[in-house]
């Protein structure tokens, strides 16, 4: 399992765009996770699905709400990454209305879960293999605080506890 001091895994993310614009096209754009987080922080958290009860209830809300809280501490951007297609993405992104303060990352098929160690295999939900829930703050490619979450628990990666650790 990732540890902190760790690099992220050289691994390719997907995120769907509405609107063209900083260089990326409407549809999937690649999203190369070395060079997106060359030289930022970045407040990442993982989840295990798409429009999962606690997900879209807690999650996602909490990182949309905290937003202008997390750039006053020096976070230039915030992930969402789960193993789902950029389109559900884009889809849920509109839902919850994350608009430019969220990316919604898909991990199509789960390459950044497993490189991280961090899978959670919900095959008896008829989910296949999925994100675990976690969240961590990311300075320049390398893990500087990793919060995971035990089965079924929503404690430690809410953006109360990352927000608090990017102030730190």
């Amino acid at each position: 399992m990732i540890q902190v001091g760790d690099t992220l895994p050289a691994t390719t993310l997907m995120e769907y765009s509405e609107v063209e614009g900083e260089g990326c096209s409407i549809g999937p754009n690649a999203v190369d996770v070395a060079k997106a987080t060359a030289g930022k922080t970045i407040a990442l958290f993982a989840l295990p699905g798409a429009y999962t009860p606690t997900c879209s209830a807690k999650h996602v809300p909490g990182y949309v709400q905290h937003f202008d809280d997390f750039k006053a501490a020096g976070v230039d951007e915030i992930w969402c990454v789960s193993v789902n297609d950029a389109f559900v993405m884009g889809a849920w992104a509109r839902e919850q209305q994350t608009g430019t303060k969220v990316r919604m990352l898909a991990d199509g098929s789960a390459d950044f879960a497993k490189a991280t160690g961090l899978t959670l295999d919900l095959s008896s939900r008829g989910m296949g293999l999925r994100s675990n829930r976690y969240s961590m703050l990311v300075k320049d490619g390398k893990v500087a605080t990793l919060n995971v979450e035990g089965p079924g628990k929503f404690e430690v990666s809410d953006a109360a506890t990352l927000l608090a650790q990017a102030k730190a």
